[in-house]
């Protein structure tokens, strides 16, 4: 069947179809990863959006179930090069364009990606609409001018966990803030044996409090910080009361929360080979990324911020530190997947920024300050 994309600016592009029948609109953004399709189009952080892959061939070792970063892919389309409908792996389950008919999001095959990346990287990235219908493209142009901006906005609270759920551990309490988390970071902090509880996006910072947590760790999500406005609020309630650790959004939130602001990339970060600068060390790091908006350096100074990381390409800021308080965080993906591993060790320093807060300034055990608070002490 034949399917076709649309850009805001009137490119068409013409391929067939490998996803569900159906028609979408969303931001249109290109994503450089060799491999990890899966993670790509089941990470939160592509709510709202068509993903391109640039790499030509996609699809050929299909789909796992262990390789989801969510529940269910939130992405509006996917776009490749050659799309292999045969995937060759003793761990596939079922075929790429099998799992999007699943979920009802649409694919197009056999167009030219390398054309497609350029537009975007010479236009920045915008709004488009992938079809499998007949309609005109006059009407797939009304349709894209009329998709509301909203449609492309608010997709936190979609993403979010709607409700407080635990992964229980023995050492560590952490609240995992949930603003479109991978299941990555989760993984991470399983594997330290930390005693996470997940909550909500709209969480208070009272709310918080009630938990007794040891750390906070701020996820990643979809779309513009300054949507959440009501997370910036928490989290600088929260500053210097506990350690604090923010990812890609949650980055841009903490900083938001000290003063600092954020704009939006032409094209966005999206893959898993992007060079960031760790500036104490001179080490480059490569790490895994996806995001399009960033913090202005010009704007952390006059704040109790301080720039940590910076991306080798661009020169924008990857990473920010508080000069008071145990709170860090980074632009990138420590927890990687799809991407390298090398930036896990950021969950070591997490852990460790833990310990020594916790041996600075000592707290009642938590079954004494819970009774302490029920008696209204």
């Amino acid at each position: 069947m034949q399917a076709r994309l649309l850009l805001e600016d009137g490119t068409l592009f013409t391929g067939k179809s490998f996803g569900a029948e159906v028609e979408k609109t969303g931001e249109v953004v290109f994503n450089t990863g060799i491999t990890g399709y899966q993670e790509v189009l089941s990470d939160p952080s592509y709510c709202g959006q068509i993903v391109t892959m640039t790499h030509p061939l996609i699809g050929n070792y299909g789909i796992s179930r262990d390789d989801f970063e969510s529940i269910a892919p939130s992405i509006h389309g996917f776009i490749v090069r050659r799309y292999e409908p045969r995937p060759s792996n003793w761990r596939a389950e079922c075929s790429l364009g099998d799992l999007l008919k699943e979920y009802g999001i649409p694919g197009i095959t056999d167009i030219d990606t390398r054309m497609l990346t350029r537009i975007i990287r010479h236009h920045g990235t915008m709004k488009g609409i992938l079809t499998t219908s007949s309609k005109s493209v006059e009407e797939l142009q009304e349709m894209v001018a009329a998709a509301s901006i909203d449609e492309l906005r608010n997709q936190v609270a979609r993403t979010s966990t709607q409700h407080i759920y635990s992964s229980p551990g023995t050492k560590e309490r952490i609240v995992l803030v949930d603003f479109g988390a991978k299941n990555g970071i989760l993984r991470e902090l399983n594997q330290r044996d930390c005693d996470v509880v997940i909550v909500p996006h709209d969480t208070t910072a009272e709310e918080i409090r009630r938990l007794n947590p040891d750390g906070i760790q701020l996820s990643n999500g979809p779309g513009d910080p300054k949507d959440v406005p009501y997370a910036a609020k928490m989290i600088s309630e929260l500053l210097g009361e506990y350690p604090i650790f923010g990812i890609c959004l949650g980055h841009q939130l903490l900083s938001l929360a000290c003063g600092a602001d954020t704009e939006k990339l032409k094209f966005g970060h999206r893959g898993g080979n992007h060079p960031v600068k760790e500036l104490a060390t001179g080490r480059c790091h490569i790490t895994s990324q996806n995001h399009g908006y960033t913090v202005n350096e010009a704007s952390i100074a006059g704040t109790d911020l301080e720039v940590t990381h910076i991306n080798n390409n661009d020169k924008t800021v990857e990473g920010v530190r508080h000069k008071k308080y145990p709170a860090f965080s980074v632009q990138y993906h420590p927890e990687a997947s799809p991407g390298p591993y090398d930036n896990s060790y950021l969950f070591d320093r997490f852990i460790e920024m833990i310990r020594e807060h916790k041996r600075q300034h000592p707290r009642k055990s938590r079954q004494i300050e819970l009774m302490a608070r029920a008696k209204g002490e």
